[in-house]
């Protein structure tokens, strides 16, 4: 008679994704992961498959969680430029709370494994491209309101705010100085005026 699982998958598929983003895919061990999902190997095994299978989906995971407070607040009515600035704040101020540093996951993915692995990259450019099309459709609404003047190419500007992000997230893995990264927001967010 097969075995009822004794455990929340989503919280632990939660805990794995935690693991990975603070240390990594090579770095994270499996019993640094079962430790923290609080499960025993075959458990793992038998709900999430490997290590990479595991991986893949924490990756779907932190889609869901953290892109889902992205999308929601660039998709809140109002001020677009507004919805932006609290975008980018909120990196820098995750950055400077965080005492692990850990920086964007997919954007570690993206450095640690889609150069050599074909379902990594498929899962951060998935990310990428959900990221920049909800940056193009803010930005298109703050013109449609008038609030983003000219004829600067929008879905290139959605383009150049995901990577700056990207980019501030990872300044802050190593320096995670207010000023730099304010600095730093101040000149991304002038491509909008």
């Amino acid at each position: 008679m097969a075995r009822h699982k004794e455990f929340d998958r989503d919280e632990a598929l939660q805990k794995a994704m935690e693991v990975f983003w603070e240390r990594g895919y090579e770095a994270a061990s499996i019993q640094d992961l079962v430790g923290h999902m609080g499960i025993n190997r075959q458990s793992l095994y038998d709900t999430f498959g490997d290590k990479h299978a595991l991986y893949l989906q924490a990756l779907d995971r932190y889609r869901e969680v953290e892109g889902g407070k992205m999308f929601e607040l660039l998709e809140r009515p109002g001020s677009v430029k507004k919805a932006l600035r609290q975008l980018f704040q909120s990196v820098i101020e995750g950055a400077l709370c965080e005492g692990q540093r850990r920086g964007c996951f997919i954007g570690n993915a993206m450095s640690e494994l889609a150069g050599r692995c074909r379902e990594t990259a498929a899962k951060t450019c998935g990310n990428m491209a959900a990221a920049e099309e909800a940056l193009h459709r803010a930005l298109l609404r703050g013109k449609r309101e008038g609030e983003i003047k000219g004829g600067r190419d929008l879905r290139a500007v959605a383009r150049f705010l995901y990577s700056s992000m990207q980019g501030l997230q990872l300044m802050a893995k190593a320096s995670p100085d207010r000023k730099t990264l304010e600095d730093v927001l101040k000149v991304t967010l002038s491509v909008l005026d």
